[in-house]
């Protein structure tokens, strides 16, 4: 299989109801790609991630048939903050973009829904990174994020807790990166 014509042809879109045959393959996934990074990507349950698609707030990738890739949105702090989390591309399908198309779509998405919102997300990975400081995202102090205690507390299934812990969610490995529309729509 040559995956370059391959990727070309994956559909990235807004997941569906007929998407909820792929939850336990997303969480499989995002859980071997923890294993083998040895970085911290936060659990989320079968019922969340369910949740997330019946919403229309997640991003699927799909082959065909064949799962490809998934992020999703969720919006805090009375939906003044929206974040992009989730990110994930299956093995075979990484290297050729598809990260990026799953990410930009994450953010219009994001955009459309909630279009005063603050966008950020968290990630130890430099690819991560990349993309978001192509789609505007700057790294910020954890300090310009979401205070509401709940999307913190999906942290503490990730296997560095005890660093945002002990630094009072002050420091951690992650990087915090923020798209704030108030600066954007400012700089155009």
């Amino acid at each position: 299989m040559n995956n370059e014509n391959t990727v070309e042809e994956i559909t990235v879109k807004i997941a569906d109801e007929s998407c909820l045959k792929y939850v336990d393959t997303i969480l499989t996934t995002i859980a071997d790609a923890a294993k083998v990074r040895g970085t911290g990507i936060a659990r989320r349950s079968p019922e969340y991630v369910e949740l997330k698609i019946k919403e229309g707030k997640a991003i699927i990738a799909l082959n065909g048939d064949e799962f490809a890739g998934f992020c999703y949105i969720e919006s805090w702090g009375n939906k003044k903050f929206v974040a992009n989390s989730g990110l994930i591309v299956v093995d075979k399908f990484r290297g050729h973009g598809l990260a990026k198309r799953i990410k930009r779509k994450a953010f219009e998405l994001s955009r459309k829904r909630y279009p005063e919102a603050k966008i950020f997300g968290l990630t130890t990975g430099l690819a991560v990174m990349k993309i978001n400081s192509e789609l505007g995202y700057n790294p910020v102090t954890f300090s310009e994020l979401t205070d509401d205690d709940a999307f913190w507390k999906g942290c503490e299934s990730c296997v560095n807790y005890d660093i945002l812990q002990r630094t009072h969610r002050k420091h951690c490995l992650c990087t915090g990166m923020l798209f704030d529309p108030a600066k954007d729509d400012k700089m155009k």
